[in-house]
């Protein structure tokens, strides 16, 4: 084999440095087969060498954690009665802004997997989607392709796509983000690990032959897109969503037996990954033939092979003498399972490729937590905090007609409907949706075989992280917490998907430092540990780095799932409340930016105290069957609240303003911590008596169908409601 260049080591994306130091740790010159290998190990996407440091010092601990952070290939939390729910999110920004369709598909695909991996039942996808501006070509091709990628192999695959998100910012207009979260169902004790031991065990690939698709994609996912990454495009994973059901079948049956030590998806660096993690976690190494490997393509290169990410792909580790009811099961389902080595004793990895060692190299030194590099970057703050901190609400002039600026927000990208979107996936297949005729805060999903709910929600506002990264970080936790709340369950745990701009920038770096401070402090009140997801860095073009984008997936629980709460009003002459308290404050609002095209101001108001202590009186309200309906109040402020509760039913509303503060600022601010609930008139008594200290504040009443304004009529509900409801097909057409 022939040995590896500095060179070639810098175009694979290591630095000097680094091939400094793998030559000192082996004790000679790599062959290139192995700098190919490393490259990946030591890509940011596989090594988090630049978050590392931050990321330890998110709590990872709690009562329920059963699989915390970085253990396995995702979180895993108690749920009671021997029941486990497994859960992750994770990026696939870089592949879906080449190719959105096959992108945004195998990212749907590779968080699946996950979750199979550890033996729990997928029964759950949202997804968090981030494009440029609505009005540009490009943002509706990738827009379109990325939809339809993920409905194409959610529908296939046959989970459910049952929440979510869409948002629109100039900052993502070369670079969209993609973000994928599954949940699944286990029993608690009966999950699988992916870890490798025990000497003279087989190593098992089974799935999809390995082909050219996705070679590179973890070092491709650790650079700046460009005008080149087009070239890029095989590094872009394809997938196959009915193989891949065969695949979640087979492995769900496996876990039934008594043959498996452990097994890993093949994701990010393919073989190389998935044998050095495996081997690593075991304290073990292993010997691989890659000539037995099954591959699409004849002559593959081994570092070719090595670092595939072709889909649909497990390595299993099979206790010695069980082969045959490994092969068994595998066959049952007409999927590949081909024994490909065995694993050895020590931590070394060696691979075979038509008769030589291509590669001989520590399982250790390879993967994060041990030989991998960590790197703790400069970082300033940004310079654009001084316009941000020189606002004032006074710059701007309140508008006459704001029944006239609500018809505009109500259409606007990030606020309208995203029906369009959403009905391209099915999200009633498998039944465990509770939420398609009964909409809440957060999905809500039923456990089978219990009577228990897990509420479901993907969260984060980047236009508030941008204005303050720690206050953005700890608003993302916390505004996912309260749609958690909002249907009466408890926040339990989260994962998260970091995506920033590039590392290297300070000022990109001071964002993901402060964002991270946010969320820990966050996740410590409302004792919601984080259980896993990833970190996706070079998020950035020639014009600059996305908006720093800490994408949260949290999930709570239900003991009833028929307490659930909805966001809808029931009845009319309900009376609307909300719990909390309205504010002069216009800050980082879709009406401050997109109505009055001020790009820069702080985040709105936020208190984590205040926060916490109304969603738990929400909880209790929903529990003692106080209020009738909870929505929180979040992106473009009351006016949208209360038309996404009102047009459920055919409802309207009559609201007063609150004296003292701005009606623009009323009606569509957008500070934190408050959430509309409407009760009925015979119970208002008690459900103000339940509030104790809590502030709380009285507005109006549910109507018929008419809307008005401290006393002026305005249009109905369905005269906003459409707007609402058309104005991204419209868009799109």
């Amino acid at each position: 084999m022939s040995l590896a260049t500095l060179e070639q080591a810098k175009q694979l994306g290591l630095t000097e440095d680094e091939f400094k130091a793998i030559e000192t740790h082996i004790g000679r010159v790599p062959n290139f087969t192995e700098t190919a290998v490393y490259s990946v190990m030591w890509s940011e996407h596989c090594s988090y060498k630049n978050s590392i440091k931050y990321l330890k010092k998110l709590p990872k601990t709690g009562s329920r954690v059963l699989a915390a952070a970085g253990e396995e290939n995702a979180g895993l939390i108690d749920i009671g009665d021997g029941l486990a729910c497994s859960f992750k999110i994770e990026s696939h920004n870089h592949p879906s802004a080449i190719e959105p369709f096959q992108g945004a598909a195998t990212g749907v695909g590779g968080i699946h997997r996950d979750i199979f991996t550890m033996g729990a039942r997928p029964i759950a996808t949202l997804n968090s989607l981030r494009f440029g501006k609505l009005e540009d070509a490009k943002t509706k091709h990738l827009l379109k392709g990325v939809v339809s990628g993920i409905g194409h192999y959610g529908n296939c695959f046959g989970v459910p796509t049952v929440a979510g998100e869409t948002f629109f910012d100039e900052s993502y207009n070369t670079n969209p983000l993609v973000n994928a979260m599954s949940v699944g169902i286990a029993q608690a004790g009966k999950t699988l690990s992916a870890i490798s031991y025990g000497v003279g065990n087989p190593v098992f690939i089974v799935g999809s032959d390995t082909g050219k698709d996705g070679i590179g994609g973890a070092s491709f996912a650790s650079a700046d897109i460009d005008e080149d990454s087009a070239k890029d495009l095989p590094a872009v994973q394809v997938g196959d969503p009915f193989q891949e059901k065969k695949l979640m079948e087979a492995c769900m049956e496996l876990l039934e037996t008594d043959c498996i030590i452990g097994m890993q998806d093949m994701g990010a660096a393919g073989i190389a990954c998935s044998t050095s993690e495996m081997s690593a976690k075991g304290e073990h190494g292993m010997k691989i033939n890659l000539d037995k490997v099954p591959t699409r393509q004849d002559d593959m290169l081994a570092w070719e092979m090595l670092c595939s990410e072709s889909q649909e792909r497990m390595l299993v580790v099979v206790k010695k003498g069980y082969e045959a009811d490994m092969i068994r099961i595998f066959d049952k389902w007409d999927i590949h399972c081909e024994e490909i080595g065995e694993v050895t004793e020590g931590d070394n990895l060696e691979f075979h490729h038509q008769g030589e060692i291509v590669a001989n190299l520590s399982a250790d030194h390879l993967v994060l937590g041990g030989g991998a590099p960590v790197y703790d970057r400069e970082y300033t703050e940004p310079k654009y905090m001084e316009q941000i901190n020189a606002f004032t609400i006074d710059q701007v002039e309140e508008p006459k007609d704001l029944q006239a600026i609500a018809k505009q927000i109500v259409a606007l990208p990030n606020i309208c409907s995203k029906s369009w979107v959403y009905n391209q996936y099915d999200s009633m297949v498998g039944t465990a949706n509770a939420s398609t005729n009964a909409p809440s805060d957060a999905a809500m999903l039923r456990v089978k075989g219990s009577d228990k709910g897990i509420a479901a929600s993907v969260d984060c506002n980047s236009r508030f992280v941008y204005a303050n990264p720690k206050v953005g970080g700890l608003i993302a936790v916390s505004e996912c917490a309260r749609n958690i709340s909002c249907t009466g369950a408890l926040p339990l745990a989260i994962t998260n998907c970091l995506n920033f701009g590039n590392p290297y920038n300070p000022e990109v770096y001071f964002q993901f430092v402060k964002a991270l401070e946010g969320m820990s402090e966050a996740c410590v009140k409302f004792d919601t540990p984080v259980t896993g997801g990833n970190v996706s860095f070079y998020n950035q073009s020639p014009d600059g780095a996305v908006n720093p984008t800490p994408t949260i997936g949290m999930i709570g629980l239900l003991e009833d799932i028929e307490t659930r709460m909805t966001l809808d009003f029931k009845n009319e002459g309900d009376l609307i409340y909300i719990i909390g308290t309205s504010r002069n404050d216009i800050n980082s609002s879709e009406y401050l930016y997109n109505i009055h095209g001020v790009k820069h101001s702080p985040t709105p108001h936020f208190d984590l105290q205040e926060e916490f202590a109304i969603q738990k009186a929400v909880r209790d309200l929903v529990a003692n069957k106080q209020i009738n309906s909870a929505h929180d109040v979040s992106d473009g402020g009351l006016f949208v609240s209360l038309i996404e509760s009102a047009k459920e039913r055919n409802l309207g509303f009559d609201i007063s303003y609150k004296e003292g503060i701005r009606k623009d600022a009323f009606l569509f601010g957008e500070s934190q911590s408050r959430i509309i609930v409407s009760v009925s008139a015979d119970k208002q008594s008690d459900f103000e008596s339940a509030l104790g200290t809590i502030n709380f504040e009285k507005i109006g009443t549910v109507t018929a169908g008419d809307i008005k304004v401290d006393g002026a009529s305005w249009d109905t509900t369905e005269d906003f409601v459409k707007p609402y409801a058309l104005a991204l097909e419209e868009a799109l057409a």
